[in-house]
């Protein structure tokens, strides 16, 4: 795990120093070691620049840039099957000299060209230029663990694996893109492909960026998508078989995820999904496997003793750790500097404390997320599936009677329920719903914080919605369902965006590798063709995980609500964080920002005071969004 940023340069007034700036920024990813790369093309100066975080081959060996023959390499991530790969090349004559996945790459680039990539278990970004073709090119894994920005303007080319970087070159260019910043306020992120800045971009999952030097031109290729997966025919098989053969596949999977040169531990929550990472490796492992779990109870996020309790069950090397909402709070200011773009999901600072308490005895750790994309965990799911049905059958005068019932008696003005929290915001999401109760519809609202009209009034100018995964059509009708198509939006959309970006830049604010064991490719192929009863049984989520976890933990000690790290955000906004609403929403602030229409703003945050607390989510996206912006824009 790494750090990497560099530049194809057509003006050729880029050099080394602007490189050292630009990767410096990323210290913390690793903190290891620095490497710089640079090469005159007839077309463009190059640039590569690595930062170290020695995972695999601790020696000088793992040192990058990395160069073999016409190739040059800076890598981010881990090649797990690069041993297996190795010895491929051995045998068709290819001779290494280090220990490196890093060399591994390099050679099966050279022997297969983009076709490698499909050999490749892991998580990796990486660039590669290419003397001899002329070429840049740059990849992101699979499912997107690892990340790739990159920017193309007047004749630069930039990337990064953290936009921190990017904005360091002096002919980036600081454009906000006012319909990122919308889609932020809707998601509490900005969906791939896009970025906050124009002309900048987040490279999709299972593509890889192709950079023709001599004409300047970028193509772009998917190798890999989760929809093959779920377009192929559901799996004739027991139940019984499908749970053997389903622990096989994650029992490889997870295992994969522990090869390294230096400590491994994993990130336990006494939930299901992690119980399930921790029972697998602890069964096939001599050692006991560290596992580590952070408490904040006065904060109302106490996992802790149902972890501890997994822990001794399973026999592993336990650290909890209680930390108080004082130290918890003191992650917010932090939090503008290792997510560089907006970003809201408030379980960022349990995760970044959690990273912290594991990096004083690992360098690697694993974390469970996943498991409720492919397995169908979320609550989400049950409401699309016990009501989403029910509300396509009403026929069509009705639901759009009630909606226009809905249209002129506004939430606030219904006695009783105009008091209960969230009422006004699930008031409008059900008059959206009988409007059109499409599953797109549906799936959009529900994970949206904000509808379509709240956000356009909350900017100053129009603004246009952006297309991303939610839009894709690719699930085909011969094995379309609900649920199928519920799973596969959220594999490209929420796990992506929020959850792999959140514990990518909370674990590499410490310099700690997160491994994602769930997110092996051989994983979701096998899911995504089980019989759907297999994964959502009579309102039981995650049936056939939980059926593998039971046989290690009992099903009366794990069977209990599903817990999450719930920030008790609105008490924060109105105590503790007070002074940072005051001063970021401040009229003159919004006024001279010049971006949101402050009159909103200021409606937003008196309601909120005067005791709206469903406000507290609007409020919190619009300070984290403040936040990014005082610090990237004002001060950098």
């Amino acid at each position: 795990m790494c750090g990497i940023s560099g530049f194809a340069d057509f003006t050729k007034r880029t050099g080394r120093d602007v490189l050292e700036k630009m990767n410096r920024t990323l210290a913390h990813r690793g903190p290891d070691g620095e490497g710089y790369g640079i090469y005159e093309a007839p077309a463009a100066t190059i640039g590569l620049g690595h930062r170290r975080l020695s995972i695999i081959d601790l020696s000088e060996g793992g040192k990058q840039p990395k160069t073999y023959r016409h190739l040059h390499i800076t890598f981010n991530g881990e090649i797990y099957n690069y041993l297996e790969i190795k010895k491929e090349l051995e045998q068709k004559g290819h001779e290494f000299f280090s220990h490196s996945d890093t060399e591994v790459i390099l050679h099966a680039y050279e022997e297969w060209g983009s076709t490698a990539l499909q050999r490749f278990i892991g998580m990796y970004a990486f660039v590669i230029y290419n003397e001899k073709d002329q070429t840049l090119f740059a990849c992101r894994d699979r499912a997107g663990v690892k990340p790739f920005f990159y920017y193309f303007k007047d004749g630069v080319f930039l990337f990064a694996s953290e936009l921190k970087a990017i904005l360091q070159h002096p002919s980036f260019v600081k454009e906000i893109n006012i319909n990122a910043a919308a889609a932020f306020m809707q998601y509490s992120y900005v969906p791939t492909p896009h970025c906050i800045f124009n002309h900048t971009y987040k490279l999709k999952p299972g593509h890889f960026l192709e950079l023709d030097l001599q004409k300047q031109s970028v193509e772009i290729t998917q190798y890999w998508n989760v929809y093959d997966a779920y377009n192929r025919p559901l799996l004739d098989i027991s139940l019984p078989e499908a749970i053997v053969e389903t622990e096989k596949i994650l029992s490889k999977a997870f295992q994969y995820r522990m090869v390294s040169d230096v400590p491994v531990g994993v990130f336990l929550s006494g939930g299901y999904d992690s119980a399930c990472v921790t029972a697998l490796l602890q069964k096939n492992n001599t050692e006991k496997i560290k596992t580590f779990t952070i408490g904040v109870p006065d904060a109302g996020l106490n996992e802790a003793p149902y972890a501890k309790e997994t822990a001794a069950r399973l026999g592993t090397d336990h650290t909890e750790y209680y930390c108080t909402e004082k130290e918890a709070l003191e992650i917010v200011p932090q939090l503008p500097f290792f997510y560089d773009e907006p970003f809201a999901d408030s379980s960022a600072i349990p995760t970044t404390l959690v990273s912290r308490i594991a990096r004083e005895k690992v360098i690697v750790a694993l974390s469970a997320d996943a498991g409720d994309e492919i397995f169908a965990g979320y609550n989400r799911y049950d409401y699309m599936l016990k009501y989403g049905k029910r509300l396509q059958q009403i026929p069509s005068m009705m639901r759009k009677s009630a909606a226009a019932v809905m249209d002129i008696v506004p939430a606030g003005s219904i006695p009783l329920l105009n008091k209960k929290y969230l009422f006004h915001s699930r008031y409008e999401k059900v008059k959206t719903f009988l409007k059109n109760p499409s599953e797109k519809n549906i799936l959009k609202n529900i994970t949206q914080q904000m509808s379509d009209d709240s956000v356009a009034g909350l900017f100053k100018n129009n603004i246009r919605v952006l297309s991303s995964a939610f839009d894709s059509e690719e699930l085909q009708a011969d094995n379309y369902s609900m649920l199928s198509y519920m799973m596969s939006i959220d594999y490209q959309t929420y796990l992506l965006d929020d959850i792999l970006q959140k514990v990518d830049r909370a674990t590499m604010s410490v310099s700690l590798e997160g491994r994602e064991p769930f997110l092996d490719q051989h994983i979701i192929e096998w899911a995504a063709r089980l019989p759907e009863d297999f994964k959502y049984k009579n309102g039981n989520k995650k049936f056939i995980l939980k059926e593998i976890v039971h046989q290690y933990l009992p099903k009366e000690m794990m069977d209990r609500p599903k817990m999450g790290f719930g920030i008790p955000i609105a008490a924060w906004l109105q105590k503790d964080l007070k002074p940072f609403v005051d001063q970021y929403l401040d009229d003159a602030f919004i006024i001279r920002q010049n971006i949101f229409n402050n009159a909103e703003v200021q409606r937003i945050r008196q309601a909120f005071y005067n005791g709206k607390k469903e406000r507290a989510e609007k409020i919190w996206f619009l300070l984290m969004f403040q936040m990014w912006y005082d610090r990237w824009m004002n001060n950098n």
